[in-house]
Protein backbone atom coordinates (compact mmCIF):
# COMPACT_ATOMS: atom_id res chain seq x y z
CA UNK A 1 0.00 0.00 0.00
CA UNK A 2 2.63 2.37 1.02
CA UNK A 3 4.62 1.51 -2.30
CA UNK A 4 1.31 2.53 -4.19
CA UNK A 5 1.47 5.67 -2.15
CA UNK A 6 4.75 6.67 -3.18
CA UNK A 7 3.47 5.98 -7.15
CA UNK A 8 0.83 7.96 -6.90
CA UNK A 9 2.52 10.86 -5.41
CA UNK A 10 5.46 10.86 -7.94
CA UNK A 11 3.07 10.51 -10.81
CA UNK A 12 0.85 13.71 -9.57
CA UNK A 13 4.56 15.48 -9.34
CA UNK A 14 5.70 14.80 -12.87
CA UNK A 15 2.42 15.66 -14.24
CA UNK A 16 2.54 18.94 -12.48
CA UNK A 17 6.00 19.53 -13.93
CA UNK A 18 4.72 18.30 -17.35
CA UNK A 19 2.42 20.92 -17.01
CA UNK A 20 4.05 23.73 -15.40
CA UNK A 21 6.24 23.24 -18.79
CA UNK A 22 3.70 23.32 -21.21
CA UNK A 23 2.78 27.06 -19.17
CA UNK A 24 6.28 28.23 -19.36
CA UNK A 25 6.45 27.48 -23.24
CA UNK A 26 3.60 28.52 -24.46
CA UNK A 27 4.99 32.13 -24.98
CA UNK A 28 7.64 30.72 -26.72
CA UNK A 29 5.48 28.81 -29.57
CA UNK A 30 6.42 29.66 -32.78
CA UNK A 31 3.90 31.53 -35.16
CA UNK A 32 2.09 29.41 -37.74
CA UNK A 33 1.05 29.76 -41.90
CA UNK A 34 -2.24 30.27 -41.49
CA UNK A 35 -3.22 26.62 -43.48
CA UNK A 36 -1.08 24.82 -41.29
CA UNK A 37 -3.99 25.66 -38.24
CA UNK A 38 -6.02 23.15 -39.55
CA UNK A 39 -3.31 21.01 -39.17
CA UNK A 40 -3.00 21.59 -35.42
CA UNK A 41 -6.89 21.82 -34.09
CA UNK A 42 -6.93 18.08 -36.24
CA UNK A 43 -4.16 16.91 -33.77
CA UNK A 44 -5.88 18.27 -30.63
CA UNK A 45 -9.27 16.84 -31.40
CA UNK A 46 -8.44 13.46 -33.08
CA UNK A 47 -5.12 13.28 -33.31
CA UNK A 48 -4.57 12.96 -36.57
CA UNK A 49 -4.21 15.14 -39.70
CA UNK A 50 -4.67 13.20 -43.45
CA UNK A 51 -2.96 15.37 -46.32
CA UNK A 52 -0.47 14.56 -49.23
CA UNK A 53 3.25 15.75 -49.97
CA UNK A 54 2.28 17.86 -52.61
CA UNK A 55 -0.80 19.85 -50.37
CA UNK A 56 2.28 20.29 -47.84
CA UNK A 57 4.42 21.91 -50.38
CA UNK A 58 7.79 21.51 -48.88
CA UNK A 59 11.24 22.03 -51.46
CA UNK A 60 12.73 19.02 -50.07
CA UNK A 61 10.07 16.30 -51.40
CA UNK A 62 11.34 15.48 -54.76
CA UNK A 63 14.81 14.45 -53.51
CA UNK A 64 12.93 12.71 -50.36
CA UNK A 65 11.34 10.44 -53.30
CA UNK A 66 14.11 9.71 -55.33
CA UNK A 67 16.26 8.80 -51.97
CA UNK A 68 13.22 6.58 -50.71
CA UNK A 69 12.83 4.43 -54.13
CA UNK A 70 16.10 4.81 -54.74
CA UNK A 71 17.27 2.41 -51.15
CA UNK A 72 13.97 0.18 -51.15
CA UNK A 73 15.60 -1.23 -54.39
CA UNK A 74 17.55 -2.68 -52.01
CA UNK A 75 14.44 -4.15 -50.36
CA UNK A 76 13.35 -7.60 -50.18
CA UNK A 77 11.13 -8.92 -53.94
CA UNK A 78 7.11 -10.17 -53.21
CA UNK A 79 8.67 -13.69 -52.57
CA UNK A 80 6.84 -14.60 -49.77
CA UNK A 81 6.10 -18.28 -47.90
CA UNK A 82 3.31 -19.09 -45.97
CA UNK A 83 4.32 -17.79 -42.51
CA UNK A 84 1.57 -16.38 -40.54
CA UNK A 85 3.64 -13.52 -38.86
CA UNK A 86 6.27 -12.27 -41.93
CA UNK A 87 7.93 -9.18 -39.71
CA UNK A 88 8.44 -5.64 -41.82
CA UNK A 89 11.85 -5.02 -43.59
CA UNK A 90 12.92 -1.45 -41.86
CA UNK A 91 16.17 0.70 -43.08
CA UNK A 92 17.38 2.88 -40.79
CA UNK A 93 17.73 6.44 -43.01
CA UNK A 94 17.79 9.15 -40.66
CA UNK A 95 21.13 9.80 -41.35
CA UNK A 96 20.84 10.25 -44.97
CA UNK A 97 20.33 14.40 -45.94
CA UNK A 98 17.58 13.36 -48.46
CA UNK A 99 15.14 12.16 -45.06
CA UNK A 100 16.74 14.56 -42.59
CA UNK A 101 15.96 17.42 -44.97
CA UNK A 102 12.61 16.60 -45.34
CA UNK A 103 11.82 15.78 -41.75
CA UNK A 104 13.77 18.97 -40.61
CA UNK A 105 11.17 20.99 -42.72
CA UNK A 106 11.03 24.74 -40.18
CA UNK A 107 7.16 24.63 -41.15
CA UNK A 108 6.71 21.03 -40.50
CA UNK A 109 9.00 21.41 -36.96
CA UNK A 110 6.81 24.33 -35.74
CA UNK A 111 3.32 22.52 -36.40
CA UNK A 112 4.66 19.60 -34.16
CA UNK A 113 5.85 21.93 -31.49
CA UNK A 114 2.96 23.92 -31.40
CA UNK A 115 1.02 20.26 -30.68
CA UNK A 116 3.36 18.69 -28.10
CA UNK A 117 3.73 22.48 -26.20
CA UNK A 118 7.62 21.51 -25.52
CA UNK A 119 11.00 21.86 -27.34
CA UNK A 120 10.75 19.15 -29.31
CA UNK A 121 13.02 16.65 -31.19
CA UNK A 122 13.23 14.46 -34.16
CA UNK A 123 14.47 11.53 -33.66
CA UNK A 124 14.64 10.05 -36.83
CA UNK A 125 13.24 8.05 -40.08
CA UNK A 126 12.59 4.50 -41.15
CA UNK A 127 12.08 3.48 -44.51
CA UNK A 128 9.92 0.18 -43.91
CA UNK A 129 8.52 -2.51 -46.07
CA UNK A 130 5.30 -4.58 -44.94
CA UNK A 131 4.62 -8.10 -46.12
CA UNK A 132 1.36 -10.07 -46.70
CA UNK A 133 0.46 -11.75 -43.47
CA UNK A 134 -2.16 -14.38 -42.31
CA UNK A 135 -2.52 -13.34 -38.87
CA UNK A 136 -2.57 -10.27 -36.38
CA UNK A 137 0.48 -9.73 -34.72
CA UNK A 138 3.10 -7.17 -33.76
CA UNK A 139 2.03 -3.60 -34.44
CA UNK A 140 -0.93 -4.95 -36.55
CA UNK A 141 -2.82 -5.48 -32.89
CA UNK A 142 -4.22 -1.86 -31.69
CA UNK A 143 -1.90 -0.17 -29.45
CA UNK A 144 -0.95 3.26 -28.09
CA UNK A 145 2.99 3.84 -28.70
CA UNK A 146 4.79 4.81 -25.51
CA UNK A 147 7.85 7.13 -26.21
CA UNK A 148 5.96 10.70 -24.92
CA UNK A 149 3.37 11.87 -23.58
CA UNK A 150 2.13 13.49 -27.06
CA UNK A 151 4.10 11.96 -29.58
CA UNK A 152 3.81 12.58 -33.39
CA UNK A 153 4.61 9.89 -36.54
CA UNK A 154 4.60 11.14 -39.63
CA UNK A 155 3.54 8.04 -42.06
CA UNK A 156 4.34 8.73 -46.04
CA UNK A 157 2.80 6.41 -48.68
CA UNK A 158 5.30 4.95 -51.13
CA UNK A 159 2.97 3.32 -52.79
CA UNK A 160 -1.51 3.21 -53.68
CA UNK A 161 -2.41 1.77 -50.15
CA UNK A 162 -6.25 0.03 -50.72
CA UNK A 163 -7.49 -2.33 -48.31
CA UNK A 164 -5.25 -5.31 -49.27
CA UNK A 165 -2.09 -3.14 -48.23
CA UNK A 166 -3.11 -3.26 -45.20
CA UNK A 167 -3.44 0.67 -44.11
CA UNK A 168 -3.40 2.44 -40.96
CA UNK A 169 -6.62 2.37 -39.26
CA UNK A 170 -7.34 4.27 -35.91
CA UNK A 171 -9.69 5.17 -33.60
CA UNK A 172 -10.44 9.35 -33.51
CA UNK A 173 -9.58 10.09 -30.25
CA UNK A 174 -12.69 12.04 -29.38
CA UNK A 175 -14.55 8.51 -29.05
CA UNK A 176 -11.52 7.35 -26.57
CA UNK A 177 -11.15 10.65 -24.41
CA UNK A 178 -10.60 10.89 -20.39
CA UNK A 179 -14.16 11.41 -19.85
CA UNK A 180 -15.61 8.62 -21.91
CA UNK A 181 -16.14 5.37 -20.35
CA UNK A 182 -14.29 3.91 -23.71
CA UNK A 183 -10.92 5.56 -22.57
CA UNK A 184 -10.75 3.38 -18.90
CA UNK A 185 -12.09 0.19 -20.96
CA UNK A 186 -9.76 0.74 -23.78
CA UNK A 187 -6.91 1.29 -21.32
CA UNK A 188 -7.68 -1.91 -18.92
CA UNK A 189 -7.33 -3.98 -22.72
CA UNK A 190 -3.97 -2.85 -23.21
CA UNK A 191 -2.98 -3.13 -19.70
CA UNK A 192 -4.05 -6.52 -19.59
CA UNK A 193 -1.88 -7.24 -22.75
CA UNK A 194 1.02 -5.77 -21.35
CA UNK A 195 0.80 -3.08 -23.63
CA UNK A 196 1.72 -5.23 -26.52
CA UNK A 197 -1.57 -4.78 -28.29
CA UNK A 198 -5.40 -5.82 -28.56
CA UNK A 199 -6.68 -7.94 -31.40
CA UNK A 200 -9.62 -6.40 -33.79
CA UNK A 201 -12.28 -9.13 -31.87
CA UNK A 202 -11.45 -7.32 -28.53
CA UNK A 203 -11.61 -3.65 -29.46
CA UNK A 204 -14.83 -4.85 -31.25
CA UNK A 205 -16.62 -5.41 -27.69
CA UNK A 206 -15.74 -1.62 -27.00
CA UNK A 207 -15.77 0.69 -29.91
CA UNK A 208 -17.51 -1.00 -32.78
CA UNK A 209 -16.03 -1.47 -35.69
CA UNK A 210 -17.90 0.96 -37.55
CA UNK A 211 -16.47 3.61 -35.85
CA UNK A 212 -13.06 2.98 -36.74
CA UNK A 213 -11.03 4.68 -39.83
CA UNK A 214 -9.20 3.45 -42.31
CA UNK A 215 -6.74 5.67 -43.98
CA UNK A 216 -6.21 4.25 -47.38
CA UNK A 217 -4.91 6.70 -50.04
CA UNK A 218 -2.68 7.04 -53.20
CA UNK A 219 0.90 7.36 -53.60
CA UNK A 220 2.25 10.62 -51.62
CA UNK A 221 -0.42 10.00 -48.40
CA UNK A 222 0.77 11.58 -45.25
CA UNK A 223 -0.59 10.60 -42.18
CA UNK A 224 0.35 12.81 -39.49
CA UNK A 225 -0.61 11.55 -35.75
CA UNK A 226 -0.33 11.07 -32.04
CA UNK A 227 -0.10 7.76 -31.68
CA UNK A 228 -0.23 8.08 -27.83
CA UNK A 229 -3.70 10.10 -28.43
CA UNK A 230 -5.12 7.71 -30.80
CA UNK A 231 -5.07 4.38 -30.53
CA UNK A 232 -4.11 2.63 -33.74
CA UNK A 233 -2.81 -0.06 -35.87
CA UNK A 234 -1.76 -1.73 -39.00
CA UNK A 235 -4.20 -4.09 -40.67
CA UNK A 236 -3.61 -7.46 -42.49
CA UNK A 237 -2.63 -7.51 -45.93
CA UNK A 238 -2.12 -9.49 -49.17
CA UNK A 239 -0.06 -7.45 -50.73
CA UNK A 240 3.42 -5.22 -49.65
CA UNK A 241 3.30 -1.87 -48.56
CA UNK A 242 6.27 0.62 -48.24
CA UNK A 243 5.88 3.85 -46.44
CA UNK A 244 8.36 5.98 -44.39
CA UNK A 245 8.07 6.48 -40.51
CA UNK A 246 9.61 10.10 -38.61
CA UNK A 247 9.43 10.30 -35.14
CA UNK A 248 9.31 13.31 -33.07
CA UNK A 249 8.59 14.09 -29.57
CA UNK A 250 9.54 16.65 -26.61
CA UNK A 251 13.43 17.19 -25.69
CA UNK A 252 12.89 15.33 -22.70
CA UNK A 253 10.24 12.18 -23.74
CA UNK A 254 8.80 9.82 -21.20
CA UNK A 255 10.51 6.81 -22.57
CA UNK A 256 13.84 8.18 -23.99
CA UNK A 257 15.17 4.28 -24.12
CA UNK A 258 12.05 3.62 -26.89
CA UNK A 259 13.39 6.61 -29.30
CA UNK A 260 16.75 5.22 -30.15
CA UNK A 261 15.61 2.90 -32.78
CA UNK A 262 15.78 5.97 -35.14
CA UNK A 263 19.58 6.17 -34.50
CA UNK A 264 20.74 3.38 -33.49
CA UNK A 265 21.56 -0.23 -34.61
CA UNK A 266 18.25 -1.77 -34.44
CA UNK A 267 17.72 -1.70 -38.21
CA UNK A 268 20.02 -1.68 -40.45
CA UNK A 269 21.33 1.21 -42.73
CA UNK A 270 20.90 0.39 -46.54
CA UNK A 271 23.97 0.37 -48.76
CA UNK A 272 25.04 4.20 -49.38
CA UNK A 273 24.95 4.04 -52.95
CA UNK A 274 23.50 6.49 -55.67
CA UNK A 275 19.84 6.14 -55.00
CA UNK A 276 18.26 5.52 -58.46
CA UNK A 277 15.19 7.35 -60.29
CA UNK A 278 12.34 5.96 -60.11
CA UNK A 279 9.28 6.44 -62.56
CA UNK A 280 6.77 6.81 -59.30
CA UNK A 281 8.04 10.03 -58.37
Amino acid sequence: MLLKIKRKISSLGSELVYRLALLKHAANLPSLEAGDRKILDDLKCDGIHITTLAELGFDSTAELLKAAYGYSSQMESGNHDDSHEKFPQVYTVTYLPEFATWGSEKRLLNIIENYIGLPIIFHGVHLRKDFPNKSQFGTQLWHKDAEDRRTIKIIIYLNDVEEKHGPFEYIPASLTSLFRLNYYRTYYKLWKSGHLGITDEELNEIIPKEAWKSCTGSVGTVIIVDTKKAIHHGTSRTEDRLTLFSCYTSTSPDRPEVCTQYRDNTFPQPKLTEPLSNSAI
